[in-house]
């Protein structure tokens, strides 16, 4: 099978800070450095390191060929990345000592991808194949409807959070993700908790506490594991990603969970995105 992603990406800008800045606050950075990013991009890398099979359909500038050429490098597959116009995405992250981050985005190429494109995707996609998209490119509720007609299994990752996005595609879709500040927004919006949105299967991620999943059988929370953050970036795309990837294995999805908190966990550990996203082999032998 394969997860076809409709998917931000960004070059990642990310300044090390002794704090995050205040309000009309000067702060000189300890460090500069360029990474791989975007929320899409990140899920892509970290499904691939998974093991499984990514097809990532976006839109980058002149200014961000390398970014693709790097996805690919990693195991994507990027034929529907499409060269337009606009300049690439950009996110520029204050990282503080704790890994605590802020982050300011530049919407850019991902959110004028065309719709040809995503049409001529999914055209190749099979009945039982995974489509993922998030909030940081145009198109959702298009490729939402067009990926369920086709018979595939439709995933949405709600952030950057919009309720009146997530509602418009909710009935479309077998699985949900969010935190736990987005599921309280949805609910404060749509006056339902995450077991009555009528989703098959919905993950709340709760940063350093776990993540709860709400499916058949009601609630199952799942525990952190103990690890020291250094940069909490990309943390919740590679658990989406991971998880994304044992579920299109064929993983029991509270198996797919598992494997997933090994690899947020590991991920905090390290500074950057989608070019420090742990494989496999690692997330196997790690412990906490």
């Amino acid at each position: 099978m394969a997860v076809w992603n409709l998917g931000s990406i960004n070059i990642d800008v990310v300044y090390s800070v002794p704090h995050i800045p205040a309000l009309g606050e000067t702060l000189a950075a300890t460090d500069r450095q360029m990474f791989l990013g975007g929320k899409g991009a990140n899920m892509s890398v970290a499904i691939a390191r998974s093991g499984s099979r990514v097809n990532h359909i976006g839109a980058i500038g002149a200014d961000g060929i390398w970014t693709g050429e790097r996805l690919l490098e990693y195991g994507v597959d990027t034929q529907f990345i499409k060269v337009i116009a606009p300049q690439t995405s950009q996110a520029v992250i204050a990282v503080d000592a704790k890994g605590e981050n802020a982050i300011i985005l530049a919407p850019g190429a991902s959110v004028e991808i065309p719709q040809h494109l995503l049409q001529n995707a999914l055209s190749e996609a099979s009945t039982g194949d995974w489509f993922i998209t998030q909030n940081e490119t145009n198109l959702q509720r298009t490729g939402v409807t067009l990926a369920k007609k086709m018979g595939l299994k439709v995933g949405y990752a709600a952030a950057p959070f919009d309720a009146d996005r997530v509602a418009a595609v909710l009935e479309h879709l077998d699985f949900l993700i969010l935190n736990a500040v987005e599921a309280q927004q949805l609910t404060d919006a749509t006056g339902k908790t995450p077991d009555a949105l009528g989703v098959a299967d919905v993950i709340v991620t709760l940063g350093g506490d776990g993540a709860d999943w709400y499916g058949a059988d009601g609630k199952q929370h799942f525990d952190a594991l103990p690890v020291t953050p250094v940069d909490t970036t990309g943390a919740g795309d590679t658990f989406t990603g991971y998880v994304l990837g044992g579920l299109d294995q064929g993983m029991p999805m509270a198996q797919a969970i598992a494997m997933a908190i090994k690899a947020g966990a590991l991920m905090v550990t390290r500074q950057g995105t989608a070019d420090v996203i742990p494989d496999l082999a690692e997330v196997r032998d790690f412990s906490g």
